[in-house]
This record gives C-alpha cells, sequence and structure tokens, in this order.
C-alpha cells in the first residue's frame, strides 16, 4: 500500500489543548508575585501535553496613589497604625513565601508607587505579545529589587529587558494611550464581584488568594481534562 504509514501510537496521541488563565492582579501585592510562582510549578507538575496562555487583568489596591506614588514608610506607617506593625506584616510575607524562591526585598523600598502605568504597560505589552514577560518583570523588580515603578525610566528599561522597543515604549508612558483601555478592564473586574487580588479564574473555577502548588495543579488537571474531553 502506498502512501505515508502512520503508527497506531500517532494515531492516538493527544494534541496539546490550550487552557486560557485569567489572571486579575496589582503590581504593589505581594502575593501576586506569589501566585505567578505557584502556577509556573503547578503548570510543570501537569500530566497532560497543554499549552498555557495567561490573561493578565489590571486591579489598583490604591486608585487613588498620588500619580509620583509615596514615601513608603510614611503610607505604611499611616495605614497600619505605625511603621513597627508594618514591617511585621512584610516578615509575615517573606516567611509564608520561603519556599517559593521568592527574596523580597522590603529593605530596598522606598515608595508605595501608583500602579496605573504599570498596568498599562502590561496592556501595551499583550498587543506585542509579551504581557506575562513584562508583568512578570515588574513584580520581580518592585519586590526583588525595590525599584520604583512609579518612574517611566524605570519602566522603559525594563520593557526594554523582556523585547520591547524602549523608543515606543516612552512614548506611549508620556501619552495618555491605554489609560481608558485600562480603566475599562478594572470596572469589568468589579462587575465580576472581584474585590481583592489576586484573582485566578482556570478554567470554570475562580481562586482567591495564595493557594497552594497543589490547589492550582489540581484547578489546572480538572479545567485541562474538560478541554480534551471536548
Amino acid at each position: 500500500m502506498d502512501g505515508v504509514i502512520v503508527k497506531r501510537s500517532e494515531i492516538n496521541a493527544k494534541k496539546p489543548v490550550t487552557l486560557t488563565i485569567e489572571i486579575t492582579s496589582d503590581f504593589i501585592c505581594p502575593w501576586c508575585l506569589v501566585v505567578d510562582k505557584r502556577l509556573d510549578r503547578a503548570i510543570e507538575q501537569l500530566k497532560s501535553p497543554v499549552k498555557i496562555k495567561r490573561l493578565w487583568y489590571p486591579f489598583e489596591l490604591n486608585p487613588t496613589m498620588p500619580e509620583a506614588g509615596m514615601d513608603r514608610k510614611t503610607y505604611r506607617s499611616n495605614k497600619f497604625g505605625s511603621w513597627e506593625y508594618s514591617q511585621a506584616l512584610d516578615a509575615q510575607t517573606m516567611q509564608a513565601a520561603t519556599h517559593d524562591g521568592i527574596e523580597f526585598r522590603y529593605d530596598l523600598m522606598q515608595v508605595t508607587p501608583n500602579t496605573l502605568k504599570a498596568h498599562r504597560l502590561s496592556w501595551f505589552a499583550e498587543l506585542e505579545g509579551k504581557a506575562t514577560e513584562m508583568v512578570e518583570r515588574i513584580l520581580n523588580a518592585y519586590f526583588m529589587q525595590g525599584k520604583d515603578i512609579t518612574d517611566v525610566e524605570t519602566l522603559v528599561k525594563l520593557a526594554a529587558e523582556v523585547g520591547l522597543n524602549a523608543d515606543k515604549v516612552r512614548a506611549f508612558l508620556h501619552s495618555n494611550e491605554g489609560v481608558e483601555e485600562v480603566k475599562a478592564l478594572e470596572e469589568q473586574a468589579a462587575s465580576r464581584n472581584i474585590r481583592g487580588v489576586p484573582s485566578i479564574k482556570i478554567g470554570r473555577e475562580t481562586i482567591v488568594g495564595a493557594q497552594s502548588v497543589d490547589v492550582f495543579l489540581t484547578a489546572l488537571q480538572t479545567a485541562v481534562n474538560e478541554l480534551e474531553a471536548v
């Protein structure tokens, strides 16, 4: 018989499905960084071949924050009653993320930022197919390097590091482009009753907060199984 011989194993082989994960987050939320790391570990443990697409949605925990941000010690002392209590909360975060490969550098942070520019940049990066790389770079820069993510030139440098054109990013951030779009996405989150972050939608399940790797793995596998059954 002429033609290509196809092995039975090749006929029955599963083609990778694409699973879309919707993540609503803010760049000043340490648990959003923790979730990203735990999701990575859960995805690595999946037993099924799968392509993952992450969609990032903005949420501003401090929408009235001045554009340039505020001195972190002053802001946190006022918010939590004392600088000592603020530092205790930071220590709790560091302890909870001991096994997540995150070295929080709260000691380097000088500013509690307004995150609108960072959200606009991640929106811009989505247009270039680099949203996940951009979001992760900003989160790491803020929490692990103490970078001021309100500063345009800081964001331009981070964007260049993930392969975006620095001049285009600079011009974009100095404009008002993306503001309406980000605000509209934030309103969509409110309409879905999202009141805090991180909020992660995996298949038909929405997970709130920095749950364990096992919780994410179970949700991921369930969603993949449902996709494969279609």
